[in-house]
């Protein structure tokens, strides 16, 4: 990256983590553009540069968050040796990030619920995202050697434990899910283990 990128690009990062900060905190439409403008320091002429529109700005806020949020995921998750244990460990990651003082649920889920009848960007924002922690959740499962159906029931789990948790401020739901993974991991790979061929009937 040379000088002149490095200082363009300094600018929409301090945008972008004004916007995550505030938007997370007290909701999208609470937050005004010249708020994140006072919170990053960049001069409204150059915001409305970088992001034409507040929908532009609250787009790029969740393709960002999207890359980060799946990021730190796999970084934990990574870090165990067996597949198994890494499906599991999906569960033990959301422990922690309910767990952080910031934590107000899921960024995407608020922003559609907010935004997500009105703006056909940040629902497709959205959905992206949800899609892309599922495929992740699918690739875990196969890596495993679980039944690929687990991947959705595994999805509906975690996404339940975020709103759950989100409401009542405790990381409960984690460990509540996690035990509800267990047992349907459990239960996949009984019945993987008893099934039967044409042969041994």
């Amino acid at each position: 990256m040379n000088v002149e990128t490095a200082q363009a690009g300094a600018p929409l990062t301090r945008v972008l983590d004004a916007a995550e900060s505030l938007f997370y905190a007290r909701g999208v439409q609470s937050v005004g553009m010249d708020e994140v403008r006072a919170a990053s320091g960049v001069s409204l002429k150059r915001l409305y540069q970088l992001f034409p529109s507040k929908g532009d700005l609250v787009e790029a806020y969740l393709r960002r968050r999207d890359a980060r949020w799946l990021d730190r995921l796999a970084r934990y998750v990574d870090a165990c040796e067996s597949p198994q244990d890494r499906v599991l460990a999906v569960f033990d990651w959301l422990h922690l990030w309910f767990g952080e003082p910031d934590f107000r649920g899921c960024a995407f889920v608020n922003a559609f619920g907010e935004l997500g009848a009105t703006s056909a960007a940040v629902a497709e924002a959205v959905r992206d995202h949800k899609a892309a922690f599922r495929r992740y959740l699918a690739d875990l499962v196969s890596a495993a050697g679980l039944p690929a159906a687990l991947a959705g029931q595994l999805t509906l789990l975690a996404e339940g434990a975020m709103t759950s948790s989100a409401i009542s401020g405790s990381t409960e739901p984690a460990g509540q899910a996690r035990d509800a993974a267990r047992v349907l991991i459990e239960a996949a790979r009984s019945g993987a283990s008893g099934s039967t061929g044409p042969e041994g009937r």
